[in-house]
């Protein structure tokens, strides 16, 4: 009768388990088999989860990518491998899947205020209201985050100074540039939108958080308090 090495890892000798062998020297000195290992958890009569995790990863010709193509049904295929593990196995493919396309996404970096613009207009610019947003940026200009403020009516939004710098402090923002859009289609600034900019930039400054514009949007242009030279 074979014997039985359908074992848990926990039944595995010290040395070779990979979850021990991740504390002790870090996830970076796991194998991707020891890895796939970690999460099927046993192998099956005649492999160890690491034995069976390395045949599958040759099924796919030892590429992390590869193997993401397979489906549930796929995995099944293999001894050891019942739907439960098929699943972890492909639900962990699609994290790492999905991390990296994450990673790749980089942030958009303001550099003018058309950048700006270029952001808010196809948010803004149709809207029968008015809102008011903010652009958390850090120090090399990218975007952090993008927060609505206030939204009002047709002729104009009550905004809140310790609205805009909330999210500007929780996130750690360098600076910020403020929005908000103009139903009329009329882009020259009241005197509300003046003074709520200079209340920002005042209050922001106790904070060493710059307020570097504020961008009124219509449907097809805009209006920067930068390039006026307001701010």
């Amino acid at each position: 009768m074979p014997q039985d090495r359908s074992l848990t890892i926990k039944n595995w000798a010290e040395e070779d388990r990979p979850r021990e062998k991740l504390l002790s020297k870090g996830i970076n000195a796991l194998t991707d088999a020891e890895l796939i290992a970690i999460i099927i958890g046993s192998g099956n009569a005649d492999e160890s989860a690491v034995e069976l995790s390395k045949r599958i990863l040759q099924s796919a010709e030892n590429s992390l990518n590869q193997l993401g193509k397979n489906t549930v049904t796929d995995l099944q295929k293999f001894k050891g491998i019942g739907e439960a593990k098929a699943i972890s196995i492909v639900a962990a493919l699609e994290l790492g899947r999905r991390r990296k396309k994450e990673d790749a996404l980089d942030k958009p970096q303001i550099q003018s205020s058309s950048d700006a613009f270029e952001i808010f207009q196809p948010m803004l610019a149709d809207l029968p209201h008015e809102e008011f947003w903010v652009l958390l940026l850090n120090r090399s200009n990218k975007v952090i985050d993008k927060i609505r403020v206030s939204q009002g009516g047709v002729s104009g939004t009550v905004t809140d100074i310790r609205l805009i710098l909330k999210p500007a402090i929780e996130k750690l923002a360098s600076s910020i540039i403020l929005c908000h859009n103009h139903p009329s289609g009329n882009t020259k600034p009241s005197e509300n939108d003046i003074s709520i900019t200079r209340k920002a930039k005042d209050a922001a400054t106790f904070m060493d958080i710059g307020v570097i514009d504020h961008i009124i949007i219509c449907a097809k242009t805009y209006y920067s308090f930068a390039d006026e030279g307001i701010l």
